[in-house]
């Protein structure tokens, strides 16, 4: 069986390098009728080659959610309808899912934590409100983006971390504990912190309504994650099946919303495409970068300041999608495609390169501090 395995993961090695010679060739030909089929194939092959290694096996899902944005940016129309059903329509239940699967995850005892540990917690939220949001703002003014695109970025910014922070932490091994409980409080915070910095920082660029922006919060995040409160002491525990489904239900409500809003916003990807990539790049790995500088200049250990590193960089680009949706801002759910897809990358990437290094070794000048040190 383990031979077998190990032939299949090989063969997928092999097919990936195929399809991605494949892939150039016929880009190079200008055949884009087979160009994206080819992409996609050449990263889902990759993806299940992945599934092989101890260490690349956490980029399976970020190389899968490649795959699919790829179709749905060569191929918009067939993720644009589904008969005369516009899959827009799709991207706030998947959002309300993702968030009840959030809260099917919690307890009390996560939000009990931030007793625990009070000054973590607290610093981690100041740093994702006011890091992310500035970022955002600094970017979206020096590229100069149309100002619906520019308070995309913005919007992205302002919103709470995301489920995908907690996974990247355990991946880190960072302060797992922590990582959830920053990022539930930080989203039932939300509905206060969001439409203020909203106000503040995009209101000259698109009208912002902060009762009207409350409530949309409240709707696509708050009131699912209640549910899953709910369902979490109610259900969890008497259906094994249905424990095991929840995770994979978020990952799919992931998904949906990253094709749908890849396909109905292709042609302005494409226009300002790799200018917002940039831009959304020095956002994520701005957070990350003064994220984890921030809780070192405190004194935060090691483990805890690769935890804050990641809940600042990495933000809830779902709800970011839902609210421009809800706004009526069309163009502002550009920035948040772009985003998910980045921190998933640079997430992934980041937290394998911790996964190697024990957060509990002393750093090097760390250890010339402790041998200077008299005895």
């Amino acid at each position: 069986m383990a031979i077998l395995k190990k032939s299949f993961y090989n063969i997928c090695y092999i097919a990936a390098i195929i399809f991605l010679l494949a892939f150039a060739v016929t880009t190079f030909q200008q055949m884009h009728e087979w160009a994206g089929w080819l992409l996609a194939l050449f990263f889902f092959s990759l993806a299940f080659s992945f599934r092989s290694h101890p260490i690349l096996k956490g980029f399976t899902f970020t190389v899968i959610i490649l795959a699919v944005v790829s179709l749905a940016m060569y191929y918009p129309d067939y993720f644009k309808t589904i008969g005369d059903f516009k899959t827009t329509a799709l991207v706030i239940p998947a959002m309300q899912v993702i968030m009840f699967g959030m809260g099917t995850e919690l307890s009390l005892k996560d939000f009990a934590d931030v007793l625990r540990m009070p000054k973590a917690v607290v610093i981690g939220i100041v740093c994702h409100y006011t890091i992310m949001p500035l970022i955002g703002f600094s970017v979206a003014k020096l590229f100069n983006f149309p100002d619906e695109v520019a308070a995309g970025i913005i919007l992205v910014g302002c919103c709470p971390s995301g489920l995908a922070s907690n996974v990247m932490c355990f991946l880190a091994k960072a302060n797992l504990a922590l990582s959830v409980t920053v990022t539930a409080v930080s989203t039932l915070v939300a509905p206060i912190f969001t439409p203020l910095l909203m106000k503040l920082l995009a209101g000259r660029l698109i009208e912002v309504n902060i009762v009207d922006m409350v409530w949309h919060i409240t709707e696509i995040v708050i009131i699912p994650i209640v549910a899953g409160l709910i369902f979490h002491y109610l259900v969890r525990g008497k259906f094994k099946w249905l424990d095991k489904a929840m995770p994979y239900l978020s990952m799919v409500g992931i998904g949906i919303v990253l094709v749908v809003i890849s396909a109905d916003k292709s042609e302005a990807l494409k226009q300002v495409g790799l200018l917002l990539l940039v831009a959304t790049a020095i956002h994520n790995l701005g957070g990350f970068f003064l994220g984890y500088w921030s809780a070192r200049l405190l004194k935060f250990p090691e483990k805890d300041s690769r935890t804050i590193a990641l809940e600042v960089g990495m933000q809830n680009a779902g709800m970011a999608a839902g609210l421009a949706i809800k706004m009526g801002v069309a163009l502002a759910g550009l920035a948040p495609a772009v985003f998910a897809v980045m921190m998933n990358l640079s997430g992934s990437i980041l937290a394998n390169w911790w996964h190697n290094r024990d957060p509990d070794v002393p750093r090097p000048e760390q250890r010339k501090n402790k041998m200077s040190q008299p005895l």
